[in-house]
């Protein structure tokens, strides 16, 4: 788990992939296209091959799903990794306040 962790932090720590993440928070099952112009429409200037290698680290991080319809791949958001690390990290009430 340490290293999906890391791999979760370093998805995160990019500006580009973390507005990738917003628009599929949005409206999850977009195609790379409509990504794209989603993206383009909010000022980022990345080129469509930029936007999927950021896809491809999400991807690898587990926090975004590609899945084939026919010709088309849409591209879902998948919080669990996210959920993971928050599970890991929550600290519940102490014994000592009850």
């Amino acid at each position: 788990m340490v290293s999906a962790v890391g791999d979760v932090y370093k998805a995160l720590a990019d500006p580009t992939r973390r507005a990738i993440l917003d628009e599929l928070q949005d409206r999850s099952g977009q195609t790379l296209f409509e990504l794209c112009v989603r993206l383009t429409g909010k000022g980022f200037t990345s080129s469509r091959q930029a936007i999927s290698q950021h896809l491809a680290v999400l991807t690898e991080a587990g926090l975004v799903v590609v899945r084939r319809e026919g010709r088309y791949l849409f591209i879902d958001l998948d919080t669990s990794p996210l959920r993971q690390i928050y599970d890991r990290w929550r600290v519940g009430p102490c014994e000592s306040d009850t």
